[in-house]
């Protein structure tokens, strides 16, 4: 049950604040030692075959650390016929795994629960090379494929299977389990409408499997352990599915072995909607879990999830009784930390989560790693080095290019002992990533944290050799024993068309950055080749006026792996913006452009007033002086990059130009070596 005693008191320099975030949770028979849940995300980091790795160990324990309450295994698949992707483990050869988890994790207080699932026909048949097991034969939205009718013995050979999983968990000694009847879950298929079309006794009463599986489990789990149960409470789908209304009275049909629930969202046709992106409003189950909570006994903790990545989000769904604890995965994935630094009263330091679903979204054909575009330690655990191990001696260093690399080059040296200065030519700080989408948290994070550390930044500023000279003139050179790292960026590519003289033709990050303008008035062609998400948001805000132009079937192509490809697009459509697919720029003229089909060669003509080139990226020159260099000025590429190559950067500064004398070594150095740099 949710533990009611008064506020846990955060403390840091003498100042308290009431925290509920801090206090212990009580689930069942167990305490977590906060309120804040790490859910069962998919990883990738799995082994081939199917058993959990050493990397999940330190995944997992790398949020226990950091003060996560409560963390749930990656959901392993109950029946061997369910291997929706490629690494998803498999529960019957979990159990060692399970063991490593809870004994790494235990030390520092937090529950450790195992994710049990089955994909249904949500699932993929390419790796197992049999059918989809489903109540009914609806295809699955992606692939189409229409899975198999559940016979009798199937539906029995997956609830002996839960019961199977759940004993295993029992005896690598998890502090429990969480059953997944939300996203990609054959339990939620039963109990849908969308999907179960049945008219036997699994369709006439759609939450008996739900409640058949609790049961099964309840009973191979014992009562001395935390069943927990993630239920889909708005499949966003209101013609057939769960909607709000029946969710509080399904949620207390279901309750009565459990001692939590999580109130998530999402079916067949709105997968994207569960884990949604900077688009969506955080916290958006919020009234939702308000409802779901209110319909429940005390003895059922209620954990609220959706898009809660600040503190100060998960506090006040606390303090107002929305919910027992907070789901905070993906912040977690940005600061491991988070818990601590709210503990210690840090909480303006906490990194901050975009929500952009570049390296976290996981669940595709390509089998990426998680990870995490502000902190790419994510996932790595097992082979990053201690990035914020004092240097070898106290070095000067000139970071030249204020862009996510060189801030992040500039903290991590800073972090290390060395004495920086950061230098950026144009006005402001975060190049493009600060101006263009979800980035400019992290930029504005990056750039206090440059101030806590005394890091001298000087904007308007050249450093010499980079060429072109700022308002503010040009620095002088440090002396032989400076390092020099270029983080200088990116620059405009070749332009793959002609423009006539008299043409307007537009750089997007000139545009975004406020270097130039569009004209008032008339059509703007935005020009991507690329289909990423810079052009797409761009027409977004031009509307009707604008004529997104892509090589593309479909606007946005590159969308579909952070899951908002379907989403721009109804974006795209709804602000009314003309989208040309299967096209090549060829000439930009004063009124008009001449489009080639990508297929035919056809040529045809638009009218527009202006061209935006939001195409390809090349680096700008190499610093001669420079020592090492990192992010766009090595090969353009995401934030990602940029941030890891920075600290990869700050990390190396120990060893460049060795033969030059050093300042006077850092006392707080414990020893004389380094560890091994991850390579790219």
């Amino acid at each position: 049950m949710a533990v009611a005693s008064g506020l846990a008191v955060c403390s840091a320099a003498g100042q308290t604040a009431p925290m509920r975030l801090c206090e212990p949770l009580g689930v069942g028979s167990r305490t977590a030692p906060s309120g804040v849940v790490f859910g069962p995300i998919v990883t990738n980091l799995g082994t081939d075959s199917r058993s959990l790795s050493e990397r999940h160990t330190a995944f997992y324990a790398r949020r226990a650390a950091g003060g996560a309450g409560l963390v749930v295994v990656e959901g392993a698949s109950v029946h061997g016929l369910d291997w929706p992707y490629e690494r998803a483990p498999l529960a019957e050869r979990c159990q060692p795994g399970w063991a490593d988890i809870v004994a790494a994790c235990r030390p520092f207080g937090t529950l450790v629960l195992a994710g049990l699932d089955h994909a249904g026909g949500q699932g993929s048949s390419a790796y197992s090379q049999r059918e989809l097991w489903a109540p009914s034969r609806v295809p699955e939205v992606n692939s189409r494929e229409v899975p198999k009718w559940m016979e009798a013995q199937d539906i029995a050979a997956v609830i002996d299977g839960f019961a199977h999983a759940a004993a295993g968990a029992a005896r690598a000694d998890c502090d429990g389990v969480e059953i997944n009847a939300g996203q990609h879950s054959l339990i939620r298929q039963f109990l849908s409408g969308l999907t179960n079309h049945r008219d036997d006794e699994w369709g006439h009463d759609r939450l008996a499997l739900a409640r058949r599986v609790i049961a099964a489990v309840r009973a191979a789990l014992g009562a001395d352990r935390v069943l927990g149960l993630r239920l889909s409470c708005d499949e966003l789908a209101p013609w057939a599915g769960i909607t709000q209304e029946m969710a509080p009275a399904i949620a207390a049909e279901l309750a009565a072995e459990l001692d939590y629930l999580v109130v998530v969202r999402g079916s067949i046709y709105s997968a994207e909607k569960t884990r949604a992106d900077f688009h969506e409003p955080t916290v958006f189950n919020r009234d939702l879990c308000a409802a779901v909570k209110a319909a429940l006994p005390s003895s059922v903790a209620v954990i609220l999830q959706g898009s809660v990545i600040a503190p100060a989000e998960g506090e006040a769904a606390l303090v107002d009784g929305v919910c027992d604890g907070v789901e905070m995965t993906r912040a977690l994935l940005a600061d491991a930390d988070l818990v601590a630094k709210v503990r210690r009263g840090d909480q303006a330091r906490v990194r901050p989560c975009l929500r952009c679903n570049q390296t976290c979204q996981v669940r595709d054909v390509r089998n990426p790693i998680i990870s995490c575009v502000v902190e790419p330690s994510t996932g790595h655990e097992t082979e990053d080095p201690g990035w914020y191990q004092p240097a070898l001696a106290s070095r000067r260093v000139s970071v030249v290019g204020g862009g996510p690399a060189g801030l992040e080059a500039a903290r991590v040296a800073a972090e290390r002992g060395h004495q920086v200065t950061l230098f950026e030519r144009s006005p402001q700080l975060g190049g493009l990533a600060a101006v263009a989408g979800p980035g400019a948290p992290l930029i504005a994070w990056q750039q206090a944290e440059l101030a806590h550390l005394g890091v001298t930044v000087l904007l308007g500023m050249d450093y010499p050799g980079v060429g072109g000279q700022a308002a503010g003139g040009q620095a002088q050179p440090g002396g032989e024993d400076e390092v020099i790292v270029q983080c200088s960026g990116g620059r405009p590519g070749p332009a793959p068309f002609v423009t006539d003289g008299a043409a307007v033709v537009v750089d997007v990050a000139a545009l975004r950055q406020g270097e130039v303008s569009l004209p008032a008035e008339g059509a703007v062609v935005v020009f991507d080749p690329i289909g990423g998400p810079i052009a797409v948001a761009l027409a977004a805000e031009l509307g009707s006026r604008a004529v997104l132009v892509t090589q593309d079937n479909i606007a946005g192509n590159e969308l579909s792996r952070t899951g908002d490809l379907a989403p721009a697009n109804v974006r795209l459509q709804q602000k009314q913006v003309r989208i040309v697919a299967r096209a090549l720029l060829r000439r930009v003229a004063a009124d008009h452009v001449v489009l080639e089909d990508r297929y035919s060669g056809q040529l045809s003509r638009i009218d527009a007033v202006a061209t935006v080139d939001c195409g390809f990226r090349e680096p700008t020159p190499p610093l001669a002086s420079a020592t090492l260099r990192a992010g766009d000025c090595v090969a353009p590429r995401t934030v990602y990059e940029a941030v890891l190559e920075g600290r990869r950067a700050a990390l190396a500064i120990d060893t460049a130009g060795a033969s030059r004398p050093l300042l006077a070594p850092s006392p707080a150095h414990p020893a004389a070596t380094m560890p091994t740099l991850r390579q790219p």
